[in-house]
């Protein structure tokens, strides 16, 4: 499968799976989850830009699918752009969003390919994206490319198919969804068509490879400082995430530009 097979399989997918992955951002929305994200992404923004107005930093939210990161940065009073390859999953965007979309600058735009100029936006976020992209180490450049002198990136991972490559990963797996089973919650990994993101996965890079020392050397190979927290699911995850995902635990690759 080559690349641009890889964006229309992922546009397919993805467009598809809209209505199952807006429920979950409007759990998030409607819960604990939203105020535990809100206090983490203003933690780690203002650890740069304490003397700084929420409202004169410009943040883009990279892959925001139905809009959960944007609605809670808008919220917070930051300039938020969005942007998703996917326009289904921008339109439910705009709906979760409601009055708060005419605030939010949506745009159907590639990860990897962004058509903003060179140091447009104080802050870059994302969750959930890097790992699901053919070219991951384009995107990094391209996302550092965006960022102001002294900006800060954010994103939140974590090693979502290596079940699909390693054996330890794979009963692991299959651990979750037993004890998910048991526990009678709702498990996120099942349900229609994960067998084709089972599919799509093995013909992407990040699958087979252990992260976030991947991240990590590649950021700094860009010339930026980075750091990782490889707890940061403590912290932002729900008591079912935290069953549903135990073998793939989220984490936090932040890095900041040269000023």
């Amino acid at each position: 499968m080559n690349s641009q097979n890889v964006y229309e399989e992922n546009l397919k997918y993805w467009t598809k799976r809209v209505p199952g992955y807006s429920e979950v951002n409007q759990l998030e929305l409607a819960t604990v989850q939203k105020q535990k994200w809100k206090n983490c992404l203003q933690k780690e923004i203002e650890k740069v830009f304490s003397h700084h107005a929420a409202e004169d930093l410009h943040v883009l939210d990279i892959g925001t699918g139905p809009g959960f990161f944007a609605i809670i940065l808008c919220e917070l009073g930051y300039d938020v752009t969005a942007v998703d390859l996917t326009p289904a999953m921008l339109d439910e965007a705009r709906i979760n969003a409601g009055p708060l979309a005419d605030n939010i600058a949506f745009s159907v735009m590639n990860a990897e390919a962004l058509t903003y100029a060179d140091n447009s936006f104080d802050v870059v976020v994302s969750r959930n994206l890097t790992w699901n992209l053919p070219h991951p180490e384009r995107a990094y450049s391209e996302w550092v490319r965006v960022l102001k002198r002294c900006g800060l990136l954010l994103n939140f991972d974590a090693n979502w198919y290596a079940y699909l490559y390693e054996e330890a990963a794979r009963s692991a797996y299959i651990q979750d969804r037993i004890k998910s089973a048991e526990q009678g919650i709702w498990d996120q990994n099942i349900g229609e068509n994960f067998d084709v993101m089972e599919d799509i996965a093995r013909h992407i890079p990040l699958s087979s490879i252990r992260r976030p020392s991947w991240d990590v050397e590649v950021l700094r190979s860009i010339g930026v400082k980075c750091s990782v927290n490889k707890k940061i699911w403590q912290r932002v995850w729900s008591e079912e995430e935290k069953l549903n995902f135990a073998s793939t635990p989220l984490f936090m690759v932040r890095a900041e530009k040269q000023c």
